[in-house]
């Protein structure tokens, strides 16, 4: 079992940055996969961004690509999401979710944030 709780969201001008951080509780952190998605009125959950088990490798959507970047600090048990160089169409509710391996699928994830809100608009 592993309980995740994401902060670090708020309200940002286009072409700002913000870090988004996910807290995770238990032993066995570095046994999962973890990763970002975010979610818009409406919309579907989306796959942000991803980090293996070791953190040696990052996966990120076509859509943020060279403006986010996701680490993780097994020592802390937290993952981190850097924002830069955001946009309106970024605006959404942000989550953290843990998986027993890497993947871009919401269903592979078993354990769930309750979601941090981005807004960006001017």
């Amino acid at each position: 079992q592993v309980q995740l709780v994401e902060s670090g969201g708020g309200l940002v001008q286009p072409g700002g940055s913000l870090r988004l951080s996910c807290a995770a509780s238990g032993r066995t952190f570095s046994s999962y996969a973890l990763g970002w998605f975010r979610q818009a009125p409406g919309k579907d959950r989306e796959f942000v961004a991803g980090i293996s088990m070791s953190g040696t490798n990052t996966y990120y959507a076509d859509s943020v690509k060279g403006r986010f970047t996701i680490s993780r600090d097994n020592a802390k048990n937290t993952v981190d999401l850097k924002m830069k160089s955001l946009k309106p169409e970024d605006t959404a509710v942000y989550f953290c979710a843990a998986s027993d391996h890497t993947t871009v699928l919401a269903t592979a994830y078993d354990y769930w944030g309750q979601g941090t809100q981005v807004t960006v608009s001017s």
